[in-house]
């Protein structure tokens, strides 16, 4: 049977929404066609490419081999319509960003809005959640973490350093009187992360500024720690983009007590050459340039 190329194009949306209703109303048709096509393919050049279950989609070994190509000639289509009919490369199609919560939630969507403003065929979806993103899997086509990735087929940058303090809300400190050492800091509850839930060493923070120490009230995820805190539950080391301007909250031993991590942004050596995820790996790091200060507060902090 031959090979019909434009069978690519349906599998490329498939595997990107990792739905067949997703796929379909980017492709302008119907669920029952994008099937077709896809169960066409996978028939011609006899190998399944996903696997199905009610969470939807997901690419089977051969899948992984054949999105490689697929994209190159994607790339390799866009640029020959790029340069023959002298036409500005259009950036169009999904790219999903999994960050951290606290970076994907308060920093990033409020301010990736606009890219979608310049490219109106550029479809960003962001999962902030706690946790590493594979991008072999294609969990995301873009990952902001807490670690330069040593293994796989990846290429990172780095973003930017970020600050961490301890905070406690006002009303707290005012209730409890200053916290005026490092050794009173075991005296007060803690709020953290849930020890053996916690997907990084990087945030395994408590060990870095005292012995023993261990949460009263945790949690997986950092906007429930920063309300925690808010509410007057406890101590809480937050990262100061986060924290800094919260009127409500107040650093705790700032001169003393200054965590830093590192955020990476990273992606799949094959997407490269793509130009959305280019674009949108660009903005990202370029937002980020344009807030450095809010990233970085060192010295900027009092009692």
């Amino acid at each position: 049977m031959a090979f019909d190329w434009d069978d690519l194009r349906y599998f490329l949306s498939v595997a990107r929404t990792g739905r067949l209703t997703a796929a379909a109303r980017r492709m302008g048709t119907d669920h029952a066609t994008v099937s077709r096509r896809i169960t066409a393919l996978e028939s011609r050049l006899g190998a399944d490419l996903f696997m199905r279950s009610p969470r939807g989609y997901s690419l089977t070994d051969a899948g992984e081999r054949l999105i490689v190509q697929a994209e190159a000639i994607e790339s390799s289509a866009a640029s020959i319509e790029n340069d023959l009919a002298g036409d500005r490369f259009s950036v169009s199609g999904v790219v999903r960003i999994g960050a951290p919560d606290g970076f994907g939630s308060l920093f990033l969507a409020p301010r990736i809005g606009e890219l979608t403003l310049r490219h109106p065929e550029l479809e960003l979806q962001i999962v902030a959640m706690p946790r590493v993103f594979s991008l072999t899997k294609r969990e995301a086509d873009i990952a902001i973490g807490l670690e330069r990735p040593d293994r796989g087929r990846l290429f990172s940058r780095k973003l930017t350093d970020y600050t961490l303090h301890v905070y406690a809300a006002r009303s707290y400190v005012n209730e409890n009187g200053p916290i005026d050492d490092l050794n009173a800091i075991a005296r007060h509850p803690l709020i953290g992360y849930i020890p053996e839930l916690i997907f990084t060493p990087q945030l395994d923070y408590l060990g870095q500024i005292g012995d023993g120490l261990t949460p009263r009230l945790s949690s997986t995820n950092l906007f429930a720690q920063l309300n925690a805190a808010k509410a007057g539950a406890g101590l809480c080391i937050l990262p100061d983009f986060m924290a800094a301007n919260d009127a409500d909250l107040v650093a705790v031993l700032p001169q003393e007590v200054e965590l830093v991590r590192t955020f990476w942004i990273m992606a799949h050596l094959d997407a490269r050459n793509s130009a959305r995820i280019q674009t949108v790996m660009g903005f990202i790091a370029d937002l980020v340039k344009a807030q450095r200060d809010l990233f970085q507060v060192r010295n900027r902090l009092s009692d």
